[in-house]
C-alpha cells in the first residue's frame, strides 16, 4: 500500500493498567478522536496512534489490557477521521500492533526495533523480524511496517553504522518504510543522518521526530514523508491537544 505523506500523531493519554490511568477510557478515546478530526481537517494524510501516556513501558510485550484499549481507540479514531490510520505499541510490541491491525482498519504499524539490538531505558531490545514477518503474512499481509533505524531514546551497539543498519532493515528485515529520528521526542534528525539513510534505502524514508514549520521543506526535499506530533501541539507539548492553527500551518508549509 502507498503510505500517507504527512502522518499526524495521536498521543493517547494513559490507558487502563498504566500508572497514570485516570479511570475513564471513554474520555481518553474521545480526546483522541477530537485530535484525529483536527488533523484530518488540517489536511494531514494519515494518523499514527500510540500509547504515549503509558510510561514506563514494557520492552516488547504490552499487557493485554493495553492491546484491548488500543484496539478500541484505533477503531474510534479511524471512524472519526476517515483517513489512513496506523498504530505503534510502545515500547516495541510489533506483534501486538499486528494483532490490532488485523482486527481494525489500521493499515500500517510502526516498529521501533524491527531488527538488530538497541539499548534503551527498558533494557536491551532485540528485534523479532523473522517472527513479525510470519505473523504479518498470516493475519494481515497488506499492513505496512514502518521501521525505525537507530530509534530515538536509544543507543545502538558499538561499531554498527547507520548505513549498515539501514541496509539490514531494507534488505533483510521485511520493512516497508524506514523511519529516521533525532535523539528524543521532538528532536530533529541531523540532516547528515537523513542523507545517509536515504542513500542506503530503496524504501520510502520518513522523518520520525522534530519536524516543524521551519525545517519541513528541507526535510521533505530529502525524505518521502514525516510523522509529526510535538510541533503541532498546544504549547508544543507532546501530551497536549493538537493545535488546529499549527496543524494547518504545518500542512501549508509542507506544500
Amino acid at each position: 500500500m502507498a503510505l500517507p505523506r504527512l502522518i499526524g500523531m495521536v498521543h493517547l493519554a494513559p490507558l487502563p493498567g498504566s500508572p497514570g490511568f485516570g479511570g475513564d477510557l471513554d474520555a481518553v478515546i474521545e480526546t483522541a478522536v477530537a485530535d484525529a478530526r483536527v488533523l484530518a481537517s488540517a489536511g494531514f494524510d494519515g494518523l499514527m496512534i500510540e500509547n504515549f501516556g503509558d510510561a514506563p513501558f514494557f520492552a516488547d510485550d504490552a499487557p493485554k489490557e493495553t492491546i484491548a484499549s488500543l484496539t478500541a481507540a484505533v477503531i474510534a479514531v479511524h471512524d472519526g477521521a476517515r483517513i489512513p490510520t496506523g498504530v505503534n505499541v510502545l515500547r516495541n510490541d510489533a506483534l501486538g500492533a499486528l494483532a490490532i491491525a488485523a482486527a481494525t482498519p489500521a493499515s500500517f504499524i510502526r516498529v521501533n526495533v524491527l531488527s538488530g539490538t538497541m539499548f534503551t531505558d527498558q533494557g536491551p531490545i532485540v528485534g523479532k523480524a523473522a517472527q513479525i514477518a510470519r505473523v504479518k503474512q498470516a493475519i494481515c499481509p497488506d499492513v505496512a511496517i514502518m521501521a525505525d533505524v537507530f530509534v530515538k531514546h536509544a543507543t545502538p551497539p558499538a561499531g554498527l553504522s547507520l548505513a549498515d543498519a539501514t541496509h539490514d532493515l531494507v534488505e533483510r528485515a521485511g520493512a516497508d518504510a524506514v523511519v529516521v529520528s533525532g535523539a528524543g521526542t521532538g528532536s530533529a534528525a541531523d540532516l547528515s543522518d537523513v542523507e545517509t539513510v536515504t542513500a542506503a534505502s530503496t524504501l520510502p524514508v520518513y522523518l520520525g521526530s522534530g519536524v516543524d514549520e521551519g525545517n519541513i521543506q528541507t526535510m521533505l526535499d530529502l525524505a518521502d514523508g514525516a510523522i509529526i506530533g510535538t510541533s503541532i501541539k498546544v504549547e508544543r507539548l507532546a501530551t497536549g491537544p493538537v493545535d488546529p492553527e499549527l496543524a494547518s500551518r504545518m500542512v501549508a508549509a509542507a506544500g
